[in-house]
C-alpha cells in the first residue's frame, strides 16, 4: 500500500473550462498541480469562502494518513472504492455513493483501486441545520452533477451568478442526504476487540459466540452484552457486516461474484445475494450501476 506522509504529496486536479464557439462544447484543460498534505489542507482550512469543490485523483492501494479539517466535508466516489476510518469508526465509500464528516472529525483514507474523489468543503456557519454526524450516504443524480461542476468553478463566487446558485443547491441537497449501511463501528473494549480484528482479518471465521466464550473466557451473554453497548449491534450483526463490506471492496476490483461469496464464508451465491439485497436494496451485480 502506498502512503502518502507530510514529506509526500497528495494531486489535485485543477481544470479550466473553455467554449468552443464553432461546435458550442465545454472543453476541459486539465492542470496537475502536486502539493504537499499540509500545504493542502492548509489551502481548504483557512480560505473566507463558504463553499469550494475540489477533485482529486489517487492510484489504486494509495493512503491518506489521518487528518482533520476545519470545514465540513462531504467525499463523493465517482469512481473506485474508500475506505474511511476515524477512531471508532469505518465506512466503506462505493463509487456513486459518498461520506458525510462535519469538521473536526479525524479521519484516514485508504484507496481500493483506482479512485476519482470529488470533494465539497463547507465552512461550519454557512448553513445551521446540516448533518452532525460522520455518515455514508447517497448522492442523488442531481447533486452528483451539481458536484462535477462545482470543482470547476473558479473562486470567488460572486452573489447571483451561476456558480453561486450551484453551491447554494448544493447546500439544499446536503440537507436532504439519505444515509446508507456502510458503516462498521469499531469497539474499544480490549474484552471484544479481539474479536473484531479476527473478523475483519478472516471474515470467512466461523466461530459462534460459544467458540469465542471458550477461547475468552467470558459468558456469551457478556460478548452480546459488549458488542451492543459499543457497538450498537449485536455480534452476529457485525459479523455480517464486516462480510458485506469487504464484499464491495471486493467487487470494486473485479473479483466473481461466487469468488466473494465463497471467500466470506457464504454457503452459496445465492446466499450471499440475499443477505447482500437484504442489506443494500440491491443485488451485487446491480450495485455499482
Amino acid at each position: 500500500m502506498t502512503a502518502l506522509s507530510d514529506r509526500l504529496v497528495v494531486i489535485l486536479e485543477s481544470t479550466q473550462m473553455s467554449v468552443s464557439l464553432d461546435k458550442g462544447i465545454n472543453r476541459r484543460k486539465k492542470d496537475i498541480m502536486i502539493k504537499p498534505l499540509n500545504e493542502a489542507l492548509l489551502e481548504i482550512d483557512e480560505g473566507a469562502w463558504t463553499m469550494i469543490g475540489r477533485a482529486t485523483d489517487y492510484p489504486a492501494d494509495w493512503f491518506i494518513p489521518p487528518h482533520a479539517h476545519e470545514k465540513h466535508q462531504l467525499i463523493y466516489a465517482v469512481e473506485g472504492v474508500m475506505v474511511v476510518h476515524t477512531a471508532s469508526s469505518q465506512w466503506t465509500v462505493p463509487s456513486n455513493r459518498g461520506l458525510w464528516m462535519p469538521c473536526g472529525q479525524r479521519h484516514s483514507v485508504r484507496c481500493v483501486g483506482h479512485v476519482k474523489m470529488r470533494s465539497i468543503f463547507v465552512r461550519p456557519d454557512a448553513v445551521a441545520d446540516l448533518p452532525t454526524e460522520t455518515k455514508a450516504v447517497s448522492i442523488s443524480a442531481l447533486l452528483s452533477e451539481l458536484i462535477k461542476v462545482a470543482v470547476h468553478l473558479p473562486l470567488p463566487h460572486a452573489p447571483n451568478t451561476r456558480a453561486a446558485r450551484v453551491m447554494e443547491l448544493i447546500l439544499d441537497e446536503l440537507a436532504l442526504l439519505p444515509t446508507l449501511p456502510l458503516h462498521l463501528p469499531q469497539p474499544t473494549d480490549p474484552r471484544i476487540k479481539k474479536i473484531c480484528v479476527t473478523l475483519q482479518g478472516d471474515p470467512a471465521d466461523g466461530s459462534t459466540l460459544s467458540d469465542w466464550s471458550a477461547r475468552l473466557g467470558l459468558d456469551g451473554k457478556t460478548i452480546q452484552r459488549l458488542f451492543r453497548k459499543e457497538t450498537g449491534i449485536t455480534f452476529g450483526q457485525w459479523r455480517q457486516q464486516v462480510r458485506l463490506l469487504q464484499a464491495v471492496e471486493r467487487m470494486a476490483v473485479g473479483e466473481k461474484i461466487i469468488d466473494v461469496a465463497l471467500a466470506l464464508g457464504y454457503d452459496s451465491p445465492s446466499a450471499f445475494t440475499n443477505m447482500f439485497r437484504k442489506q443494500f436494496g440491491k443485488t451485487p451485480s446491480k450495485f455499482f450501476i
